[in-house]
C-alpha cells in the first residue's frame, strides 16, 4: 500500500506567497487570550463588523475575515465578492478575525501555510513562559541527555494517593477531567467528533488510562530513524498508539486545543482512499477506526476461539454486539436463524409512521421518555421507534423469496431482526443521508428525533422477541447465557451525541459530551458548556449510551473496563 500524498495546496495561497512577504511577520498582529485562543490584535473598543452588511449592526455571522492586502473586514457571504471585486492579486486571502486562521474568499475554505502556523505556534508559546527582566542574561544552552523508557511503578504513596481519587471525575465540575477541543486540519470535524466520543467511552477511556496499551512498548511502534529503511507496506502506522497519545494528551491536564494531525496521517495510511482534505462521512470513519483498532491490537490467543464474538481485541469487546436474524417461511412455518455480529446499528427514521406489521411491539415505553408524544409533530420521530421498526417483522418481497429446508422451494417469507447480546457501549447511526438510485439524486433527512437519556433496551433483545412470539413457549435451544446476560444489563446510560447540521455537500459535526452530568458542546477546538434542551433539539446523527451495570464472568482474566 503506497504512502497517500497531501492535496495540491490552494492556488491562491501560492500566489500570494510569491507577490507578499513571508505569513510568520504576521506574528506581532496577533495575541493570545488567556485561555490560549489566538486572535487578531485590536483595540478592545473596537467592534469588527462586515463592510457589505448594515453598519448600524454587527454582522450576523459568527465569522469575520480580515484582507491581508487592505484590510477589508467582511463576512462569508460576501467573501466571494470581495475576492473578484477587488483589483489586483492579493485579495483572496484573508485571516478569521477571532480564531486566527487563514481563510481564501475564493475557494470559500480554510487554508494552511506553514509560516502562519509556525507564528501562531510562537505567539502562544511566548505567552506561556513568565516574565523575565530584558538584562538578566540569557542561560547557555546545554544539549539533553537521551534516557531510555522505563515503565513507572507507583510507590505506597502514589498508590494510596491513585486509590482516593478518580483521574477521570477529580477535575472540578467547571472544567472536568479530559475535556480539551480538537483543532480542524480542514475539513476534519468529522474525526474531531468521533474523538471525542472515543475518550469518553468509560470503557476505552478506562482500558488506554489504564496502560493496557503502552505505546511505548508496543510491537508495532518503529523508531523515526527506522522508518526510511523500513520501506514494507504492511508496517503501517499503529492507530492503538497514536489514539494512547491522544489520551494521555486529553487527560494531562492541558487546556490548549490539541492537533491530532499524527493520528489523521496514521488513519491516511490505513484508508489510502479516503486521504483527502475533503469532508468524510463521521459514521464510516468511525467504522473504519474499530476495523484498524482491531488489527492493530487483537488479541492473538483470543483468536482462534473468539474471532467474531466480541473477546479479540478492546474495539470488539466494547462496542460489538450480536444480532439475530429470524427468517419464517409463510406457508410451514419453518424457520431459518443466523448470528451475526455488529459494531452499531443504522436505524431508518420512522416518522409518524406507526402502523404495526406482525408483531411490532407498540406498548408505550414509559421508562423510555415515550409518555406524550402522541401530540407531536408529524416530522418528529423518536428512538424507541426506530428500534421498534428495526425489531418489525418484514414481508420479504417476490424478488427476495426464501428456499425454504421443509417444502424443498422458495417461498414468500417473514424477516425478523433482533439483538442477541448487546455491548457495553452501544452506538446507534441514524440514517439521515437519502440515495435515489432511480431519481439519482441524495438529499438530508432533516426531521427531528427525539431520543432518552436513560435507555433500556429488553423490549429490543432475542429473549423478549421470542417471548412475545411463542409466549412462555420458549424451547432450551433458543435461550443461551448471552440472552441471559443481556437481559440483566439491558440500561444504558447516554454519554455521547454527534450532531450533523448544514446541508448534505457541505455540513459540520458538532459532539455533546454528558461528563458529571452537565452538557457540553465540542465544536472543533472550542469546548463551551450547554443546557439540556440544546443536546435534545439537535439534529442527532450518532448516539452513544454506556451499560449502567458492568457483569464479568468468573472464569474469564480480568476485563479492560
Amino acid at each position: 500500500m503506497s504512502t497517500p500524498s497531501a492535496p495540491p495546496p490552494c492556488p491562491h495561497l501560492a500566489a500570494h506567497r510569491l507577490s507578499s512577504r513571508p505569513l510568520r511577520f504576521l506574528r506581532r498582529c496577533l495575541r493570545v487570550r488567556p485561555l490560549g485562543r489566538p486572535e487578531i490584535r485590536r483595540d478592545p473598543r473596537e467592534l469588527p463588523r462586515c463592510s457589505p452588511c448594515a453598519a448600524a449592526s454587527p454582522s450576523p455571522s459568527p465569522r469575520l475575515y480580515a484582507c491581508l492586502s487592505c484590510a477589508a473586514v467582511f463576512c462569508p457571504s460576501h467573501a466571494a465578492s470581495h475576492a473578484s471585486a477587488s483589483a489586483g492579486p492579493g485579495h483572496q486571502i484573508a485571516v478569521d478575525v477571532d480564531r486566527a486562521e487563514l481563510f481564501c474568499a475564493a475557494c470559500g475554505d480554510q487554508v494552511y501555510d506553514p509560516d502562519f502556523d509556525h507564528a501562531v505556534f510562537l505567539a502562544q508559546s511566548s505567552s506561556l513562559l513568565p516574565s523575565t527582566s530584558s538584562t538578566s542574561p540569557s542561560p547557555t544552552p546545554r544539549k539533553r541527555r537521551r534516557v531510555d523508557y522505563r515503565a513507572w511503578a507507583p510507590d505506597p504513596a502514589e498508590f494510596a494517593l491513585m486509590s482516593s481519587a478518580d483521574p477521570t471525575t477529580s477535575a472540578s465540575a467547571a472544567a472536568p477531567a479530559g475535556l480539551r477541543g480538537l483543532n480542524n486540519l480542514g475539513n476534519t470535524c468529522f474525526m474531531n467528533s468521533v474523538l471525542q466520543a472515543l475518550l469518553h467511552a468509560p470503557p476505552l477511556r478506562n482500558y488506554f488510562l489504564g496502560d493496557r496499551h503502552n505505546r511505548f512498548l508496543c510491537p508495532r511502534r518503529t523508531p523515526v530513524r527506522h522508518r526510511a529503511a523500513e520501506a514494507d507496506a504492511t508496517k503501517l502506522a499503529c492507530l492503538a498508539c497514536d489514539l494512547d497519545e491522544i489520551y494521555s494528551a486529553a487527560f494531562s491536564g492541558e487546556r490548549m486545543p490539541y492537533s491530532p494531525a499524527k493520528f489523521l496521517y496514521s488513519w491516511w495510511q490505513h484508508a489510502s482512499n479516503l486521504a483527502s482534505y475533503e469532508q468524510q462521512d463521521a459514521h464510516e470513519f468511525f467504522i473504519s477506526i474499530l476495523d484498524h483498532i482491531h488489527e492493530n491490537i487483537k488479541d492473538d490467543q483470543h483468536k482462534s476461539h473468539a474471532q467474531g464474538h466480541g473477546d479479540c481485541c478492546i474495539a470488539h469487546r466494547v462496542f460489538s454486539g450480536i444480532l439475530r436474524s429470524d427468517v419464517t417461511c409463510t406457508s410451514c412455518g419453518f424457520t431459518s436463524t443466523t448470528f451475526e455480529p455488529c459494531m452499531d446499528i443504522s436505524l431508518d427514521l420512522d416518522v409518524g409512521d406507526n402502523t404495526p406489521f406482525g408483531v411490532a411491539n407498540t406498548k408505550p415505553h414509559v421508562r423510555n421518555g415515550e409518555r406524550g408524544l402522541a401530540g407531536m409533530n408529524s416530522k418528529v420521530s423518536t428512538l424507541m421507534r426506530c428500534l421498534e421498526r428495526f425489531t418489525r417483522a418484514e414481508r420479504l418481497d417476490a424478488e427476495q423469496k426464501f428456499f425454504c429446508e421443509r417444502c424443498g422451494e422458495r417461498q414468500e417469507s417473514l424477516k425478523q431482526m433482533s439483538i442477541r447480546r448487546l455491548p457495553l457501549v452501544s452506538c446507534f447511526h441514524i440514517k439521515r443521508f437519502e440515495h435515489s438510485a432511480v431519481k439519482k439524486v441524495s438529499r438530508k433527512v432533516d426531521h427531528c428525533l427525539q431520543f432518552p437519556f436513560s435507555l433500556d433496551m429488553a423490549p429490543y433483545l432475542s429473549s423478549s422477541i421470542l417471548r412475545s412470539r411463542y409466549g412462555n413457549r420458549i424451547f432450551p435451544a433458543e435461550a443461551s447465557d448471552a440472552d441471559a446476560v443481556s437481559e440483566l444489563s439491558s440500561e444504558f446510560e447516554i454519554f455521547a451525541v454527534i450532531t450533523h447540521s448544514g446541508k448534505l455537500e457541505a455540513g459540520h459535526y458538532v459532539t455533546y459530551l454528558r461528563l458529571n452530568n452537565h452538557w457540553y458542546k465540542c465544536d472543533d477546538a472550542w469546548v463551551t458548556r450547554v443546557e439540556e434542551h440544546t443536546v435534545r433539539t439537535s439534529q442527532a446523527y450518532m448516539l452513544f449510551y454506556v451499560q449502567k451495570t458492568l457483569y464479568y464472568k468468573a472464569c474469564e482474566r480480568a476485563a479492560a473496563v
